[in-house]
């Protein structure tokens, strides 16, 4: 059945992303689909767009992070009420379990409710910054954090997850409501936007030879991305190896990264690029996408790397490490330069001697994903109308 759905997107930034990215597709799958879908992003205004027919962007007064003024938050309740009650929605999303979810879980609308976990914060800050420790030592630390979880579980209908690792904690964790719904990709990565001369071009920037191996890290440069190390296990790489990286992306780190990418002459850093079509290019063309997030709850960049036929090199747990399949690339320990480092080594010798492109299996598309979330929604919709 059409549902109405209000997106309450956090997350949700005008200059580029994971999130804006998905967000992009979802209104223009949800229009084609035909139901109606109001984004609402933290925004400098309240201006509204229309991405699409029945498909808006919806923004609401916010001030910026302080620690990365592309990005906004929510910080009036009662304003985010006052939309919610304007927008009538059948159901509303909720893509941050931070105070925007809380919020959600607050409002006396009639609406069914989902929260959609975009990210891992445990595995993000918290399973990072303690490393040392058992996971299970961890949570017993922020216990405060899963209570807040489990009242979020008890607020909404269904905590949908992108990945089964994510969805089997939670639910060790005591949310009993969780739905495991991947995501896709777009069509337009595929083999075919594979470009010689776009990988010669890069190799020639990184003063390399067309017989050298191009690296690609797509990502945030942001801390919990890890692309400090992902750049310094590849300039160490390409000390004894003919091998270079480009970095796709902005962030806090960029200075930081800048510095190391001029020491080592092996590392290009290409900033945010908004063109898909581009984006497609540069997977199809890399010999290898190299991931260093352990706390992705899907890795879209992974699954479009794989989609163009490019192994990926990722760290051993998390959403990044399910995408691996056997013959398509390589894992490591995760957060460890040595041993990304001798996984790039070997990738490297291994292109060497037989550079072959992976088999390409028939990707899930985002439009199936879309199609699978926008279904459960509207069986939700319908068991609150009967």
């Amino acid at each position: 059945m059409p549902v109405r759905i209000v997106d309450v997107c956090a997350f949700y930034s005008p200059s580029g992303g994971g999130v804006r990215t998905y967000v992009d597709a979802k209104l223009r799958s949800a229009s084609r689909l035909g139901h109606e879908i109001v984004v609402l992003v933290p925004s400098e205004n309240a201006e509204v767009t229309e991405v699409a027919p029945g498909a808006l962007i919806a923004g609401i007064p916010a001030p910026t992070m302080p620690f990365d003024r592309r990005y906004r938050y929510f910080n009036d309740t009662n304003r985010l009420h006052r939309e919610l009650d304007i927008w009538r929605p059948d159901h509303v999303e909720c893509s941050s379990p931070w105070s925007s979810a809380s919020a959600v879980a607050r409002w006396r609308g009639g609406a069914t409710r989902s929260l959609f976990m975009h990210s891992d914060p445990m595995a993000a800050y918290a399973y990072r910054w303690f490393g040392f420790l058992n996971p299970a030592v961890v949570d017993g630390l922020f216990s405060r954090f899963w209570d807040h979880m489990r009242f979020l579980g008890g607020s909404f209908d269904t905590v949908v997850s992108p990945s089964r690792q994510l969805a089997e904690r939670l639910r060790q964790r005591g949310l009993t409501n969780v739905a495991t719904i991947p995501l896709g990709v777009d069509r337009s990565f595929s083999p075919a936007r594979r470009d010689p001369s776009l990988r010669e071009s890069m190799l020639a920037e990184l003063g390399l030879g067309p017989s050298a191996t191009l690296l690609l890290s797509v990502g945030r440069l942001a801390p919990e991305k890890r692309p400090e190390l992902i750049a310094r296990a590849a300039a160490q790489a390409g000390r004894s190896r003919e091998a270079g990286l480009v970095l796709v992306g902005e962030g806090p780190m960029r200075r930081k990264l800048e510095r190391l990418a001029a020491a080592s002459g092996r590392v290009r850093l290409l900033g945010h690029i908004s063109d898909r079509e581009l984006v497609a290019r540069l997977m199809a063309s890399a010999d290898a996408l190299v991931h260093g997030c352990e706390a992705e709850t899907f890795g879209l960049v992974l699954a479009e790397a794989l989609a163009c036929g490019t192994p990926v090199i990722v760290p051993d747990r998390g959403g990044a490490f399910e995408q691996l399949r056997p013959g398509l690339g390589l894992a490591y320990a995760a957060g460890d330069k040595a041993e990304l480092t001798r996984a790039l080594i070997r990738f490297i010798a291994l292109q060497g001697s037989a550079p072959t492109r992976a088999p390409i299996a028939a990707p899930r598309l985002m439009e199936d994903h879309f199609r699978e979330l926008f279904g459960l929604y509207g069986q939700f919709a319908l068991k609150a109308a009967a």
